[in-house]
């Protein structure tokens, strides 16, 4: 199962309140796959994992990390987790689906048979580490002694750190650290260009330079760029991948006149302070103001793809903060469904259960869950979205002010308790009720707008 995603990430110097934060919308096919919002104690973890997207099998230790997550409700096909915080206040999110060319995969193939991939990395590798970069190297040797059945892209993030990984061939992997004051977007292709193997702030699989020397994989002169050497150049990267990093770059200042470049940079730098309204904005972004935007097209058939799609599963947004108390940094911001439609709730990722509407995911449909009454509220939208669209702010402003607010109190008052984790799950409730009687207020007003532009009037 391949997730089409979007990436985002940001240094701490780079956002506005000194956190770090790694982002992803992920994306599935032309069919609804449920999502839930899980805690994973140390006691549900699996002690004796096995894919079932391949033979690999495994004996876990036991860890003493819990850790929030973003599961299928259905794990039939097996868990992807998808995105979460543990207990250590390390942040992972595993996978975006890249590209890579045939002279990789000739001299390093996928392991189809036994190796490792999207639906396994968060449950091999969240429980147990404890900084970022612990998080590379821990899921580099699996990579490395192992190896994987796709092309994938991970992140990672502490307080001080976030690292972004890519892996290469079947065995093969590369990770960098972004700059404090940086920030990166990256879509459904290789992304990481110029890479310092002597760098302290570089990661990779112990042979990587030699190989890509003796296998005669470098088609640059100079240096060593991995997008270059281990991505694609194809005509579906043009009008799929590129154009989306595009347009987020030059919402944050950095312009180019070209959306179909394939040599757009990677590390970027701001104009602004980065916030979460802005993330989250830029994941809902469909190329407002330019000729692309498939809203003001006529015949909808738009030239390039954009981040928000129908296609939207959830979103999650992993902060870690630097400014509280370690029990209250990290905050797991969550969405489901079409990004147009949703907004992110700043749950807490120190808790010990997470809320019923977001957890307990139906797979059939149930205006009970989070997950499908967002789906319903985007079938809606999408229809008359013009018309829709001050309503969708409205309650994408609502939803904040009013989650935020609780935040804040609840920030100040933890001293207070004895048991921050139950605090905590209190408070994470009371946000979630709030998202769900603003959405469905929300589809009240959809209903009543769309009920007025029926076509069958006299």
């Amino acid at each position: 199962m391949q997730h089409t995603c979007t990436t985002f990430l940001a240094g701490k110097s780079a956002t506005i309140d000194g956190s770090t934060i790694i982002c992803r919308e992920e994306d599935y096919g032309n069919a609804f796959d449920p999502q839930r919002f899980a805690l994973i104690k140390p006691e549900r973890q699996p002690r004796k994992y096995c894919s079932k997207t391949t033979d690999f099998k495994i004996e876990l230790p036991i860890p003493k990390l819990k850790y929030t997550s973003t599961p299928d409700a259905d794990d039939k096909d097996g868990i992807f987790g998808a995105g979460g915080i543990n207990s250590a206040n390390v942040a992972m999110t595993a996978t975006e689906t890249i590209t890579t060319n045939a002279r990789i995969l000739a001299n390093d193939p996928y392991n189809e048979s036994t190796g490792i991939g999207e639906e396994d990395f968060v449950t091999l590798v969240l429980p147990y580490i404890k900084s970022a970069r612990e998080g590379v190297e821990s899921l580099g040797a699996l990579l490395t002694k192992y190896g994987t059945y796709e092309a994938n892209a991970i992140a990672f993030s502490d307080k001080n750190d976030v690292w972004y990984m890519e892996t290469i061939g079947g065995h093969h992997w590369a990770a960098i650290r972004i700059p404090d004051n940086a920030y990166v977007i990256a879509p459904n292709r290789f992304n990481i260009t110029h890479f310092d193997f002597d760098n302290p702030s570089t990661l990779s699989s112990p042979d990587l330079k030699q190989w890509i020397d003796e296998n005669n994989l470098n088609p640059d002169k100079e240096g060593y760029n991995l997008r270059h050497i281990c991505g694609s150049e194809t005509v579906t990267d043009t009008v799929y991948n590129n154009p989306r990093a595009w347009y987020v770059q030059k919402q944050l200042g950095t312009v180019n006149d070209d959306p179909q470049n394939n040599d757009l940079p990677f590390i970027c730098y701001s104009n602004e302070k980065i916030t979460i309204a802005k993330i989250k904005k830029l994941m809902s972004s469909h190329y407002q103001g330019t000729e692309y935007d498939p809203y003001h097209l006529t015949n909808r058939d738009a030239p390039f793809r954009s981040i928000a799609l129908n296609r939207n599963l959830e979103l999650h947004i992993l902060q870690i903060r630097n400014n509280v108390a370690p029990e209250i940094a990290g905050v797991h911001w969550l969405a489901f469904g079409p990004n147009t439609f949703n907004a992110v709730v700043p749950f807490y990722a120190n808790v010990d259960n997470t809320p019923t509407a977001y957890r307990d995911t139906s797979t059939e449909y149930s205006l009970d869950d989070m997950y499908w009454l967002t789906h319903t509220i985007a079938a809606l939208g999408d229809q008359n979205y013009r018309q829709a669209q001050g309503l969708e702010e409205k309650f994408e402003l609502e939803v904040m002010a009013k989650t935020l607010n609780i935040q804040h109190k609840a920030d100040r008052k933890i001293t207070a308790y004895d048991d921050i984790s139950a605090y905590l799950t209190m408070i994470n409730n009371q946000m979630a009720e709030i998202a769900m009687t603003e959405g469905r207020k929300l589809l009240g007003a959809l209903v009543k707008l769309t009920f007025k532009l029926e076509h069958l009037q006299f």
